[in-house]
């Protein structure tokens, strides 16, 4: 059933990825925050090292059979793209920071909030514009004759 709806499955897969990527930042922003860090700036270290997990794992496994463009530029594109995405997190993170005391006692929760909230906007423009589908060959041949 899900083999006829591939963009389920890559927002399954995406979903899963999201949970990596959340592991990551909320393990990251604990370790900036014993470091001394404060939790803005904490997060900000944290949610880069989630962006890069999340990169390496949406191109090798959820969008793997997209055209592969130079690593370098597209984890560019990728982070660049997704600052909207990052926008709705950290504004969600920061906004639930200042506004409950439970979230501001286990900043996790914040975290997560912003994972959500970021989630539809980073799929879809990771999908539409980082990860691309693969032209086929026929597509290829058209677009060489333009």
């Amino acid at each position: 059933m899900l083999v006829r709806f591939p963009i389920i499955v890559q927002f399954l897969r995406f979903g899963l990825v999201g949970t990596a990527g959340f592991v990551m930042d909320s393990a990251v922003l604990l370790a900036m925050l014993a470091l001394g860090l404060g939790p803005y700036a904490g997060r900000v270290a944290s949610y880069l090292a989630a962006a890069s997990l999340t990169f390496a794992l949406n191109r090798a496994w959820t969008f793997r059979s997209a055209a592969q463009a130079p690593v370098a530029r597209q984890w560019g594109q990728f982070v660049a793209l997704n600052l909207l995405g990052f926008a709705a997190n950290y504004g969600t993170y920061a906004a639930a920071l200042a506004a409950s005391p439970l979230v501001a006692a286990h900043p996790v929760l914040g975290v997560a909030a912003g994972s959500i909230a970021g989630m539809f906007i980073n799929f879809a423009l990771s999908r539409r514009f980082v990860f691309r589908p693969a032209a086929s060959s026929e597509q290829a041949a058209r677009m060489k004759n333009w």
